[in-house]
């Protein structure tokens, strides 16, 4: 004869599966329509009762806080890909209560973890009735761990089949609402511990964003690169035109900045003679915050030796693929409703004939610095007085070109005057070896022929502190110890650097750059 444990649950899993809540989770879920939060007074009141069941377990000898362990063999949706094998069978699972319906003897919770959530079914007779008291007082938000068997409902659902359930910490705050989860942007981003509780879309992109990471190290170490790490606090801030960070080193009494960029330590290493270098990790720019800028965001750069731009194109392409590929299993991704197709040869294009197409003005044919000036006047492309012919060129390009540039396209042969770490063409010393690549009218990333003539590179910094004295606070400065680098010779190299945030963005269909950030930058509520 079947125990009367399993009659009882096969008559429960007839009963339609949307059963009310007991009464405290009924008041809390009306109270938070909307992502709104109860009445303070009713919302203190809720957290006074939680802290008083804390403590009346507590005094029973049952404080959740002092386990330090739950054994787990499965996560939820394992269980669920792996039910034919695992029907019948006792599996231990942990996470999070995000729903209870209590029906007098027996009940259903809905229990989260890392890979998303399962149904589980307790009934009294099954875990006792001193625990099954217990579970009763379980709030949405507690933690547990439970131990059953697997089986699957009248309505299909796989569920477990509670023997043991362990509360292992206790909730003491009120979640949002669940059937309307977490929506304000704020909130999201402050709280994101709450953001990936609530929203299953949210954990996913980090998720992902993981797994790209994760699959760049492996295309790159395939590659004969090897991760390095370099310094973050620097006496010089270059390898970029923007503003850094400053800070002070008490112990030696100097000011310091936050790196901007991971270039002029990496090329040290190729003068070192390790001749594929990799780094990923966070840069820091004193700038504006909008959907594509963070003040710290995370890098790749890569350097290698005996090759040029055109290496670093072909590079760009394949990790592209292979990223899109492993983490997406497709190289077609859409972004916005746009698809953007990864398999297709990327255009290659130069900034002058790019302008050309798209604003009709050929800089080709335009030989001074005052025609320059000339052409953007009639064309309405606002510049400064400082700015130079390439400069000039710079600027069409953001005004005509750049929004255009939705499909893969790398944009090559930068005029000198932006590029002060690049190597000139040698048909032609006005514009350089140097492309960006960008998807979806964003630069996703930037690569030079890498400049390794010393006395070329000594000119190009002079230029720059000439830029900075004129007030261009993104500028770069001299740096003498990686000009005596550059003196004990450096090959010729191919580099690139990769906006790691960007590229997942498009992987992910991310709004916004804080989307794709665990903790983004966000203004002190004391402020």
């Amino acid at each position: 004869m079947e125990p009367v444990s399993l009659r009882f649950l096969k008559l429960i899993v007839q009963i339609k599966e949307c059963t009310t809540l007991d009464n405290q989770q009924n008041n809390q879920q009306n109270n938070q329509k909307n992502n709104q939060q109860p009445k303070e007074q009713d919302l203190n009141q809720l957290l006074k009762v939680r802290r008083e069941k804390l403590a009346n377990l507590q005094e029973a000898g049952k404080d959740p806080f002092v386990i330090t362990k739950y054994d787990v063999s499965n996560h939820s949706q394992e269980i669920k890909d792996d039910f034919d094998s695992l029907e019948g069978k006792t599996v231990t699972i942990a996470g999070r209560v995000m729903s209870k319906r209590v029906m007098g003897k027996a009940s259903f919770c809905n229990i989260q973890d890392l890979k998303g959530n399962i149904q589980s079914y307790v009934a009294r007779d099954s875990i006792g009735e001193e625990a099954y008291a217990d579970f009763k007082k379980f709030d949405v938000g507690d933690i547990v761990g439970l131990k059953g068997e697997v089986f699957k409902t009248k309505t299909g659902e796989i569920s477990i089949h509670a023997e043991e359930v362990t509360l292992l910490s206790k909730s003491l705050q009120i979640l949002p609402e669940k059937f309307h989860g977490l929506t304000n942007t704020d909130i999201r981003y402050r709280q994101r511990y709450v953001d990936l509780i609530m929203n299953a879309d949210v954990k996913d992109t980090f998720i992902k964003r993981s797994k790209i990471i994760s699959s760049i190290r492996k295309y790159l170490d395939s590659q004969g690169f090897m991760e390095v790490e370099t310094p973050m606090l620097v006496a010089n801030a270059g390898g970029a035109a923007a503003r850094p960070f400053e800070t002070h080193f008490n112990a030696l009494d100097e000011d310091l900045k936050l790196r901007i960029s991971l270039e002029l330590y990496l090329k040290r290493l190729i003068v070192g003679g390790m001749e594929r270098v990799y780094e990923i990790g966070r840069v820091f720019r004193n700038e504006g915050l909008d959907t594509r800028h963070n003040p710290e965001f995370t890098l790749m750069e890569l350097y290698q030796a005996y090759t040029d731009y055109n290496g670093m194109m072909d590079l760009t392409e394949n990790l592209y693929r292979h990223v899109a590929q492993e983490v997406l299993g497709t190289t077609k991704i859409v972004y916005k409703g746009i698809e953007i197709d990864l398999s297709k040869p990327f255009e290659r294009i130069t900034m002058v004939d790019a302008v050309k197409k798209y604003s009709g003005v050929d800089f080709n044919e335009i030989k001074t610095l005052e025609e320059a000036r000339a052409i953007a006047k009639e064309k309405g492309v606002e510049f400064e007085e400082r700015h130079k012919k390439g400069d000039i060129l710079n600027l069409f390009f953001e005004t005509f070109v750049e929004e255009h540039l939705i499909q893969p396209t790398f944009l090559m042969d930068h005029p000198v005057e932006i590029s002060p770490l690049t190597k000139k063409k040698p048909e032609n010393p006005e514009y350089t070896e140097r492309f960006e690549f960008f998807m979806n009218g964003w630069e996703m990333a930037n690569a030079y022929s890498e400049l390794n003539d010393p006395i070329d590179q000594r000119e190009r910094f002079k230029a720059q502190e000439e830029l900075l004295a004129q007030g261009d606070e993104e500028a770069n400065r001299t740096d003498e110890d990686f000009l005596n680098a550059l003196e004990i010779g450096m090959p010729p190299t191919g580099g690139i650097g990769f906006g790691i945030d960007r590229m997942v963005m498009l992987l992910t269909d991310s709004p916004a750059i804080r989307d794709v950030l665990l903790f983004p930058t966000m203004k002190s509520l004391d402020k």
